[in-house]
């Protein structure tokens, strides 16, 4: 199967920019177009909120979705950069690998959940659970995040320039947290940690990668990690299990 009519123009470099219409073609089609294609750069238009887009993709291919999406968007991605020109809906680039996922809008709860590697960047705000079981992701959310962030998160940073909700890190492994605002609380286990010079090298590295400006200053970021104290089993801690 095929995409109804997709239209292809050369650009600039060489490369074919190819545009997927969703209003003329199933979500199936498209789909298995991304996920076939090794290279090239693609415009999907008319997403109108479809869940599972542009998932599953392994080729190094550049992806602009212009407009809204539904759940799992870019989800199990490998090496391919997706930008969505919109909000996106539960669990965007969950589960991902590598790759560069970027969402100009805002993101529903658990984006980035399981996500292995890669970054994920969100322009606006991110809802409850961003970045839960992480594995080694990196997020950047110019905006604020809501509750149970980092919940049991292993590896991999999420670095937040807004503001955080309740429970944040909740019984986190060794996953890094930098939150310019401020925290409503922290989960059990998670504990404010010293942010020393490779945190502050590792952070300036994150934000210039999510396009963050030198205004944007490492020292106004407070780090957030796990206090240790759930690696293994105590009576005193058994409320915190």
């Amino acid at each position: 199967m095929t995409a109804s009519n997709p239209k292809s123009t050369p650009t600039a470099d060489g490369k074919r920019n190819t545009t997927l219409d969703l209003a003329a073609s199933s979500l199936r089609d498209i789909n298995e177009i991304l996920q076939s294609a090794e290279g090239g750069e693609f415009r999907v238009v008319n997403p109108r909120g479809a869940h599972a887009l542009a998932a599953g993709l392994e080729g190094d291919v550049d992806v602009t979705i212009d407009g809204h999406v539904g759940y799992y968007c870019g989800g199990m991605n490998k090496k391919a950069r997706i930008s969505i020109n919109g909000n996106a809906g539960t669990g965007v680039a969950e589960n991902m690998m590598s790759g560069r996922v970027h969402v100009r809008g805002d993101a529903s709860q658990s984006a980035g959940a399981t996500g292995c590697g890669g970054l994920l960047v969100i322009d606006g705000n991110a809802s409850a659970r961003l970045g839960i079981s992480l594995r080694g992701l990196d997020i950047v959310v110019r905006g604020s995040i809501g509750h149970m962030a980092a919940f049991m998160a292993q590896a991999g940073n999420i670095v937040v320039l807004g503001d955080a909700g309740e429970a944040l890190g909740d019984s986190i492994y060794e996953a890094r947290l930098y939150v310019r605002g401020k925290v409503a609380s922290l989960g059990a286990d998670c504990v404010q940690k010293e942010m020393r010079d490779e945190h502050r090298r590792d952070l300036r590295r994150l934000l210039d990668a999510a396009g963050c400006g030198p205004e944007v200053l490492v020292d106004d970021f407070k780090r957030y990690g796990s206090a240790r104290r759930l690696y293994h089993f105590h009576i005193d801690n058994i409320g915190s299990y």
